[in-house]
C-alpha cells in the first residue's frame, strides 16, 4: 500500500510551478478583476451587477429592489466570489461623491463622505439610474458578444454597448498585479464634445484630430466633490502620455467675523478625501502645536452642502494657516493619473485621444451590429407581409385551397406550390385572422410594408456608408449629452509653478476695483459707460453695511499689481490672478489672495508692467512724509510681502507713484492745502528708510492725495458732499518741500472736506464713487475750470447721509472707448 502512495507522488520544480501559477493568477486579476475594458469602462463585477439588474427588470421606472436580491442574483449567475466584493462595487456606483454620474440609484444608507460604510445589503435597496440605461441600451439587438458564465448555465455580455464614453466620464481605479489604473472622472458634455469633434473630422475628411484640439474641448478632470485643480501642466501631461500628477485643492474662503477674528470656511474637498479623517488630522496638528492659531474646529455640513469652519485667534494670519493646512493635510491632495485599460484583453496605457478612438470604434461596431439586426428583422417582416399581400390579392383561391386541404401541412404545401411562397409566408397565411380581410386591415398592411421598405433602404445605406454610420452615432450621443450633461464642478485654477498658464491668458485691459473692507475683483474694460455731469450713475456693486469702493483703476491682465499697505509693506500679484466678477458682484476678500498681517489694510495699489533702471516709486504718508526709492528695489516681492517704508507711530502710507526723477509732486490735504515741489528735492533712499518731510501740516490735517505734473493739465478736486472743480496746474507755483503750501480748495458746510484729487486732461474720464457703492462716470471736460480758492460745482447728486468715498481717473485707451464716448 505504501508503494501505491509513492506511485502517486510527482516530483515538480517548485520554481517553475510557482512561476506558472503566479502568472495565471496575475493574468486572471488583470483581465478578469481589477482593470476596466476600454470600451465600456467597467470592471467585470460592475458589468455583471448592471446586467443582473437589467435581467431583474430593475430599471429607473420600476420600484427599488433589495440589494441582497441583486447581489444574490449576480453571485449565483455570473460572479462566483464573495458577496462583499459585489455589494462594495454596487455601493460605489451609487455614491454621488465617488461616482461622477452614478450608475445605481440607491435607497437607504449608502455611507457618507465621512467614510461611514453603507448599511448591510439586507437593509438597502437599489435600481438602475437613468444614465445607466444608456450603458445597456440595445443589448438585446445582438450589439455585443455573449459568453458562457462560470458554470456554462447562463450567458453574460463580454462588454456592454455603452452608448456614452463611461471610462472617461466616470473614471475608475484598480490595483492589479504589477500595474494599476487611476482614471479621473470627467464632465460628460466635454467628453462627448470631444467624440463629436473626432466624428466631424472623419465625416468632413479632415486630417486626424490632434491632442491639442482635444485639449481645447476637455479642460481637465471633473471630480464629483468639486475642488480646484492647480494649473494645467499635470492635466496636459496625463492627456498626452497617459500618466501625470494633478494637484487638487479644496475650496476655501476666509471670512472676517463680527468680533474681528477670521475664520476659514471649507466648502469643497479634493476627490476621495475623507472629511472626518481630515478634521481629525487638523485637530492633531493643533494638538501637536504644528499649526498655531486655530481656536476651534467644527463640521457644520448639512443637506445644503459641506461646511467645515476653522476659527482663528485674533492675531493669527489666516493665509499662513491656510497654507500650512494645504501642506500638512489632504486639503490639498495629488491625484496620480494612470490611464490604463484593457484593449482586446491586454492592459495598455493610453493617451486621451487613443481612449476616445477606441470608444468610437466600439460604437461603430455596436451600431453596425444593431443596424444589421434591425435590417434582418425588417426583411423578415417584409417577407411575411409580401406573402400576406399575395394572399389578400388571391383570397378566394387561398380560402379554397385551405378548405380543401385535410390538414395544415397540406394547406401550406399547396399554397407554396401555387403562389411560390416560402415556408414562413405560408405559415403566416394559414395563421392569418379573418379580420385581415377588411379594407382597413389591408391598408394597414400595405402602409406597414411601404414603411418597412423605406426603413430597409435607410439601414442598407447606413451599412454601406461609414459617414452615415458616424452621423447616427453623433445624433445619438448628442441626445445623451443634452439629456444628462451638466456644468463642471471642478474649477481649473492657477499654479504659481506652472509657467505655461500665463501664456494661455490673453492680454486685455481690465478694471480692478477694491472696497474699503478689502473686497477686490476684476472686470472687463467696457463694464461702465460714460454719463453726463450731474447724473445718478449706475449700480457699481453689492456692498455690505459701511463698505464702499475705495480703489478703481485700469490695468492689463499681465501687469504686476503692487499692493502697499497702511503698515508700509508691499505685496504683489498678476492682474489675471485677481478673480473676475460681474459689475454687481461683491468680489473676493483680499485676505484670500494676499498673506496680510493682522490689522493690515491696503492703502495704495499701482500696476507695474516691468522693473527698469532710472525709475522710482515715490511714496507719501498721512503725516506728510515722502520717500523716493528705485523701482528695482521692489522687483523680488515674496509671497509674505516686503517692507516698503518705515513708519512712525500713528502714521500710514497713503499713496505711491511711479516716477523717473524729473517730475513735480503735488500733495493735497483734507483741509484744502496743496504743495508743489520737484522730486529732485527728495534724495533717493533704500527700501526700508523712513523718508523726509514733504509738507508741514496744520493741526489734525492729513494728506489725502499725491499727484504728478505729468498726469494731467488740471488738478481735479472733489469734496465729500459731491462738489468739485478743475484748477490749472500753473496756478500752483513750485516751492521747496517741507512748506505749508497754498490754499487749493475753499471748504464750507456745503462742500465738506476734500476727499479726492486727480490730475486730469481734457479727454480724461473720471469715476466718482459714493458710500453706497454708486459709480458715476463723466468726462473731465464737463467739469468747470475755476481758480484755486473756490469750491466748484455739483458733480454728483447725493441723497440722505451719502458721501463721496473716492474718485478714480480712466484715460481713454482705445477706439472702442472713443466711439463709446462719442455715442454718449
Amino acid at each position: 500500500m505504501e508503494e501505491n502512495i509513492f506511485d502517486k507522488v510527482h516530483e515538480v520544480d517548485l520554481k517553475k510551478t510557482m512561476e506558472t501559477s503566479y502568472i495565471d493568477y496575475a493574468m486572471s486579476v488583470i483581465a478578469s478583476r481589477a482593470l476596466p475594458d476600454v470600451r465600456d469602462g467597467l470592471k467585470p463585477v460592475q458589468r455583471r451587477i448592471l446586467y443582473s439588474m437589467i435581467e431583474l427588470n430593475n430599471g429607473p421606472d420600476k420600484p427599488h429592489r433589495k440589494c441582497a436580491r441583486i447581489v444574490g442574483d449576480t453571485m449565483g449567475k455570473y460572479h462566483p466570489h464573495g458577496d462583499s466584493s459585489i455589494y462594495g462595487a454596487l455601493v460605489n456606483m451609487a455614491q454621488e461623491w465617488s461616482t461622477r454620474y452614478p450608475l445605481v440609484d440607491g435607497h437607504g444608507n449608502f455611507g457618507s463622505v465621512d467614510g461611514d460604510g453603507a448599511a448591510a445589503m439586507r437593509y438597502t435597496e437599489a435600481r438602475l439610474s437613468k444614465i445607466s440605461m444608456e450603458l445597456t441600451a440595445d443589448i438585446n439587438k445582438n450589439t455585443v458578444d455573449f459568453v458562457p458564465n462560470f458554470d456554462e448555465t447562463e450567458k453574460e455580455p463580454a462588454v456592454l454597448p455603452s452608448r456614452f464614453p463611461n471610462l472617461l466620464i466616470n473614471g475608475t481605479s484598480g490595483i492589479a498585479v504589477g500595474m494599476a489604473t487611476n482614471i479621473p472622472p470627467h464632465n460628460l458634455k466635454e467628453i462627448i464634445d470631444a467624440v463629436i469633434k473626432i466624428i466631424d473630422h472623419h465625416v468632413e475628411d479632415i486630417d486626424e484630430v490632434s491632442i491639442e484640439e482635444i485639449l481645447s474641448v476637455v479642460k481637465g478632470p471633473d471630480f464629483p466633490t468639486g475642488g480646484e485643480i492647480l494649473g494645467t501642466r499635470g492635466i496636459e501631461e496625463a492627456y498626452r502620455t497617459g500618466r501625470g500628477k494633478v494637484r487638487v485643492r479644496g475650496i476655501t474662503n476666509i471670512e472676517t467675523m463680527p468680533n474681528g477674528k477670521s475664520r476659514i470656511i471649507v466648502t469643497e474637498l479634493p476627490y476621495m478625501v475623507n472629511k472626518a479623517r481630515l478634521i481629525e488630522k487638523m485637530a492633531e496638528l493643533v494638538r501637536d502645536k504644528k499649526i498655531d492659531g486655530i481656536t476651534e474646529l467644527s463640521d457644520q455640513s448639512s443637506r445644503e452642502g459641506m461646511r467645515i469652519v476653522i476659527e482663528l485667534r485674533r492675531d493669527a494670519n489666516a493665509n499662513v494657516i491656510l497654507n500650512q493646512l494645504y501642506k500638512h493635510t489632504q486639503l490639498q491632495d495629488t491625484f496620480g493619473v494612470i490611464m490604463l485599460a484593457l484593449v482586446n484583453n491586454e492592459p495598455r496605457v493610453m493617451n486621451i485621444l487613443e481612449m476616445l478612438n477606441h470608444y468610437l470604434a466600439h460604437q461603430e461596431e455596436v451600431v453596425t451590429r444593431r443596424t444589421k439586426y434591425e435590417l434582418n428583422k425588417a426583411e423578415e417582416r417584409a417577407h411575411i407581409l409580401q406573402g400576406l399581400l399575395i394572399a389578400l390579392d388571391n383570397i378566394e383561391e387561398v380560402i379554397k385551397i385551405i378548405r380543401s386541404s385535410s390538414n395544415v401541412q397540406i394547406a401550406k404545401e399547396e399554397l407554396i406550390k401555387r403562389f411560390e411562397l416560402s415556408e414562413v409566408q405560408a405559415s403566416a397565411i394559414v395563421d392569418m385572422r379573418l379580420r385581415a380581410l377588411t379594407g382597413l386591415e389591408r391598408e394597414k398592411l400595405e402602409a406597414e410594408y411601404q414603411e418597412l421598405m423605406k426603413k430597409i433602404d435607410e439601414l442598407k445605406a447606413i451599412l454601406a456608408d461609414r459617414k452615415l454610420l458616424l452621423g447616427v452615432i453623433k445624433e445619438e450621443i448628442i441626445i445623451i449629452r443634452d439629456k444628462y450633461g451638466d456644468e463642471r464642478r471642478t474649477s481649473i485654477g492657477f499654479d504659481e509653478f506652472d509657467i505655461d498658464m500665463e501664456d494661455l491668458i490673453p492680454r486685455s485691459d481690465v478694471v480692478i476695483t477694491m472696497t474699503k473692507l478689502g473686497y477686490i475683483k476684476r472686470m472687463s474694460n467696457d463694464t461702465f459707460k460714460s454719463q453726463n455731469r450731474g447724473g445718478k450713475g449706475i449700480k457699481g456693486m453689492q456692498t455690505i453695511d459701511e463698505d464702499y469702493v475705495e480703489d478703481l483703476f485700469m490695468t492689463s491682465t499681465h501687469d504686476y499689481i503692487m499692493f502697499f499697505t497702511n503698515t508700509g509693506r508691499v505685496y504683489r500679484m498678476k492682474g489675471y490672478e485677481i478673480p473676475e466678477a460681474s459689475r454687481i458682484a461683491r468680489g473676493t476678500a483680499i485676505i484670500n489672495l494676499l498673506q496680510l498681517q493682522p490689522e493690515e489694510k491696503i492703502t495704495a495699489i499701482i500696476p507695474i508692467s516691468e522693473y527698469r533702471d532710472g525709475e522710482y516709486l515715490f511714496m507719501a504718508t498721512k503725516k506728510g512724509l515722502v520717500k523716493k526709492t528705485p523701482i528695482k528695489d521692489y522687483s523680488n516681492v515674496r509671497k509674505t510681502g516686503l517692507a516698503a517704508i518705515t513708519l512712525r507711530d500713528e502714521d500710514e502710507l497713503i499713496e505711491v507713484k511711479f516716477t523717473n526723477n524729473e517730475r513735480d509732486i503735488f500733495l493735497v490735504t483734507k483741509y484744502g492745502q496743496c504743495i508743489r515741489f520737484n522730486e529732485k528735492d527728495v534724495r533717493s533712499t533704500g527700501r526700508t528708510s523712513m523718508g523726509v518731510r514733504g509738507m508741514n501740516l496744520a493741526d489734525r490735517d492729513e494728506v489725502i492725495g499725491m499727484q504728478l505734473d505729468t498726469q494731467g493739465t488740471h488738478l481735479l478736486f472733489v469734496s465729500e458732499k459731491g462738489m468739485g472743480k478743475r484748477t490749472v496746474l500753473s496756478e500752483f507755483t513750485s516751492q521747496r518741500r517741507g512748506g505749508k503750501g497754498v490754499k487749493c480748495y475753499k471748504i464750507t458746510d456745503k462742500t465738506g472736506e476734500v476727499v479726492g484729487v486727480k490730475a486730469v486732461e481734457e479727454d480724461s474720464e473720471v469715476l466718482i464713487i459714493n458710500t453706497e457703492g454708486i459709480i458715476i462716470r463723466m468726462q473731465s471736460a464737463d467739469i468747470s475750470v475755476i481758480g484755486r480758492i473756490t469750491s466748484g460745482v455739483k458733480l454728483i447728486n447725493l441723497s440722505g447721509t451719502d458721501k463721496v468715498a473716492s474718485i478714480a481717473k480712466v484715460r481713454i485707451k482705445d477706439e472702442e472707448d472713443e466711439e463709446l464716448a462719442e455715442e454718449e
